[in-house]
């Protein structure tokens, strides 16, 4: 069997290991434009100062010959024939292969805002070429906007924050992480940025920049008319699927990038494809799972991506621990339940207030609803529908997210176990058998 697997990112790097894993003896060829393997997940470390290149990589030091893989360093692809079973390279050459894993991931889209393709000093921020344009952009520029405050816009921030540079967020949405948090828990970052200086604007987009005769950025134009100075911008708002190469080759793209099944083959079965690759779970722990089980079945030994409850973010900005499971914000408009919140807090957002101590619940128009614990130092949301919880947030205390994972994950009905949702622990839904294993019974 011939292995060959296209990128050397979290999807990649764990595809390998899990082929080798398998397969003691097969050839496996890497092919990634990369260098060097290093986790864009820590790149702010690199901008801030706080590691060098060598400390971004999460692979061992030698795995080329851990893992006994041919790598073909800085090559790109430009062609994939799956009639020949060939990927074409730069320059032309081909490869061979038997099974083919595409986990080319993404890269930075620069959206339609007005002089923005045509500026020289607006970069963005996924790859460590990236890097080093920032770190001269932080020498010399003082007012520096990003664009979108998604977990990319704020490693970012953190980066510069390292650095001592103040930056200035633009974001569309109405709170920063709004895939991740609610507007509660997103106004504890919020305050927490502004006390280091961060400007911030949200609900508002750009929609142009202004050029001086070098075509260099002077001033940001928001949406709604604000004009704030503006030396350099960085895109972290918006990637695009790295599929060009796959135009004519037949293999099934959909309208976000490649498409692949549970399993992780493509139309072809002769094709995987995982992480970025599919524009759909751009996050770090996701692209690792899929790797592992792509790669799984290339080698013969059937997995699939449901093994897995894979929505989940864990972050940490400025000392502030939270963590995201599934969905956090039911569309519909909430209304309150039994104990209400104080008149500091409003039914469809957050506004200015503490609590010492506040349990509450609210209810959504279509069945959804959310058990909220709120102190002056912690914020626990849990959100259920039918008896199963279908979301989660932590914030300055994760101690119950292991639990809160088993639960979603395993489907649990919440509603069998007679009490309150923030008390919950394993003994409650896990049985033990004689032999000491555990089980739940429905």
């Amino acid at each position: 069997m011939r292995y060959v697997v296209i990128g050397s990112s979290a999807a990649g790097i764990n595809a390998v290991r899990e082929l080798r894993k398998i397969d003691q003896d097969s050839r496996i060829i890497l092919i990634s434009k990369d260098k060097s393997i290093y986790s864009r997940c820590i790149l702010h470390h690199y901008l801030g100062g706080e590691r060098s290149l060598d400390r971004l990589c999460f692979a061992e030091k030698d795995f080329e010959s851990v893992y006994r893989i041919d790598w073909m360093k800085g090559r790109e692809c430009t062609a994939v024939k799956p009639g020949e079973k060939q990927v074409v390279l730069d320059g032309g050459e081909t490869v061979d292969y038997d099974k083919l894993l595409i986990a080319t991931g993404s890269h930075t889209f620069v959206p339609p805002v007005k002089n923005l393709k045509e500026a020289k000093n607006v970069t963005g921020f996924r790859n460590i070429e990236d890097m080093e344009v920032l770190k001269a952009a932080a020498e010399n520029c003082r007012n520096i906007v990003l664009m979108g405050s998604g977990l990319v816009g704020l490693d970012c921030a953190s980066g510069f924050l390292a650095l001592g540079v103040p930056v200035t967020l633009v974001e569309m949405a109405g709170w920063l992480l709004s895939r991740q948090l609610d507007e509660r828990a997103a106004s504890t970052y919020q305050k927490a940025y502004e006390a280091k200086g961060v400007r911030q604007y949200y609900g508002v987009g750009m929609s142009e920049v202004v050029l001086d005769g070098q075509q260099n950025i002077t001033e940001a134009v928001l949406t709604d008319g604000t004009r704030i100075p503006c030396d350099f911008v960085v895109v972290t708002a918006g990637v695009r699927s790295n599929v060009e190469f796959l135009e004519g080759s037949g293999i099934e793209l959909g309208k976000f990038g490649l498409v692949y099944d549970e399993t992780g083959r493509t139309s072809d079965p002769d094709i995987y494809g995982a992480g970025d690759v599919s524009g759909t779970s751009p996050i770090w722990p996701v692209a690792v799972k899929e790797g592992i089980v792509a790669a799984s079945n290339m080698a013969g030994v059937p997995r699939k991506m449901t093994d897995f409850f894979a929505s989940k973010s864990t972050m940490n900005f400025l000392g502030i621990p939270t963590m995201s499971l599934g969905d956090v914000n039911p569309k519909e408009k909430p209304s309150c339940a039994g104990n209400c919140p104080p008149d500091s807090y409003v039914l469809d957002g957050y506004t200015e207030g503490k609590l010492s101590s506040t349990v509450y619940t609210m209810e959504y128009e279509n069945g959804y609803t959310a058990e909220i614990m709120d102190t002056e130092d912690t914020y626990k949301k849990i959100i259920h529908k039918d008896g199963k919880i279908t979301g989660a947030i932590l914030q300055g205390d994760l101690a119950y997210g292991g639990i809160l994972q088993q639960l979603i994950a395993r489907h649990i009905d919440i509603t069998r176990v007679k009490k309150p949702v923030f008390d919950i622990d394993y003994s409650d839904f896990f049985r033990e058998k004689d032999n000491f294993e555990f089980y739940y019974e429905e």
